[in-house]
Order: structure tokens, then C-alpha cells, then sequence
């Protein structure tokens, strides 16, 4: 015998009850200040910082096309300020990509701004070199017509399948962002000697990455092509 009524008994248990779920409950909660992705996977929008750097490199073209043409497009202090815009816009282009696929921030403005964002800095910093006559026109159309041949092609075979980025493509983007922005700075001596040759590997790894794109196309299409015809033959069994 306790002495203590059962119901005071009954309701002391249910409130120890309540307070062991209670407990349980709030040691169940996910720790304040947790991992960046957990909240960006669930916030993953317009505005994300993913799609805001590609915007500031869209932003960044005009600016960069004004202070490179200054003065006549010869002054190399503001050749040296445009260099400044060009080597923020290929930064960005790194972080931009690499912050949406770790942190679950890809949209659809970000997969289409941000190719076009790349191909609006390049073509600008191309087309106003070989117009400032630092840079032969022929080497700006096979840069561009690479470019822009690549991206439609991707777009053709895009329902076969993703055409993925090759170290060889990875390697020609930095050619070209090294070579277009040395050509961007006023230049002398050894220094626009090895311009020159950094341009000739950016020119020659664009030609043969860009051919090796073409062929893997080409398998991807055919690929493709038996998979749905096999397909349809399983389907009229």
C-alpha cells in the first residue's frame, strides 16, 4: 500500500509519459546551422546564388566589351581593368555550375542562361580583339562556330541522351580563358610571344574536342535509334 491514489498514480504516469515523448520529440529535431544543402534543396528557386552568378557574368559583358574598347581599345590600364571583368566572368562560370550541382540548385533559367552566359563573354572578348586587329578573324570563327555548332548539337540529340563534358573540353575552356585573356592585357615582348602559343593549343584542342563531340553524337543518335526500335518491337509482342 503507497498511500497514493490511483489516479494521481494514473496521471503521474501519463505525464512522465508525455514528457519522456516530449523529450524524445525534441532530441528527435535536425541541429540548427546544419549543412548549406539541406535548406538549399528545399529552396532551390530563381534567385538561388547558383543563378545570381550567372547573372552577374550576363551583366558583366557590357561592362567588359565598354572598358576594353576605351580610349580606342589600346590604353593598357583600361585593357587591365576589362582583364579584371573577363577573369571574374570565368570564375564565376567555375562556381556557378559547381555550387547548383552540389547543393541541388539546378532551374531551368540556370541551364539555359548559363551556357549562354559563357558564349556571350567568350564571343565578346573574341569579336573585340579581331575587330581591335589583335586577334585574326579566322581564329575567332572557328572558336565561335565551334561553340555555337556544339550547342546545337547537343540540343538535336538531346532526346537520345546527354552528350557528357570531357576532360579534353574541360581542358580546352581553360585554354581559351587563358589565351583570350592574356590577349585582353596590353602584352609586350615574351609575354605576347607565349600569347601566341597558348592560343595555338586553345585553337587545336576547340578543333579536336569539337570532333570528338561530333562522334559521340553520332554513336549516341544510333544508340538511341536501336534502343527505340527495340523498344517498339517489345511493345507489338
Amino acid at each position: 500500500m503507497t498511500g497514493v491514489p490511483a489516479s494521481a498514480a494514473s496521471g503521474s504516469s501519463s505525464a512522465s509519459g508525455a514528457t519522456g515523448a516530449s523529450g524524445a520529440s525534441g532530441g528527435a529535431r535536425p541541429v540548427r546551422g546544419g549543412k548549406l544543402g539541406a535548406a538549399a534543396v528545399n529552396q532551390a528557386s530563381l534567385w538561388n546564388i547558383a543563378n545570381l552568378l550567372t547573372m552577374l557574368r550576363l551583366a558583366l559583358v557590357p561592362g567588359f566589351v565598354v572598358l576594353l574598347l576605351m580610349d580606342g581599345g589600346y590604353d593598357p590600364v583600361w585593357r587591365a581593368w576589362a582583364w579584371a571583368a573577363f577573369a571574374v566572368a570565368m570564375i564565376t562560370d567555375v562556381f556557378d555550375g559547381h555550387l547548383a550541382r552540389t547543393y541541388n540548385l539546378v532551374t531551368d533559367f540556370g541551364k539555359i542562361a548559363d551556357p549562354i552566359a559563357d558564349k556571350a563573354i567568350m564571343g565578346a572578348a573574341l569579336i573585340c580583339l579581331s575587330a581591335l586587329g589583335d586577334l585574326p578573324w579566322w581564329v575567332t570563327g572557328v572558336i565561335l562556330g565551334r561553340e555555337l555548332g556544339i550547342t546545337l548539337l547537343r540540343f538535336l540529340v538531346i532526346r537520345y541522351g546527354v552528350i557528357p563534358a570531357s576532360r579534353g573540353g574541360k581542358m580546352k575552356t581553360l585554354a581559351q580563358g587563358t589565351a583570350v585573356g592574356m590577349y585582353v592585357l596590353a602584352l609586350t615582348g615574351p609575354l605576347a610571344t607565349l600569347r601566341f602559343w597558348v592560343m595555338a593549343v586553345a585553337v587545336v584542342l576547340t578543333v579536336v574536342t569539337g570532333l570528338d563531340y561530333v562522334k559521340q553524337a553520332i554513336v549516341l543518335r544510333r544508340q538511341g535509334i536501336v534502343a527505340r526500335k527495340a523498344a517498339a518491337e517489345e511493345a507489338e509482342r
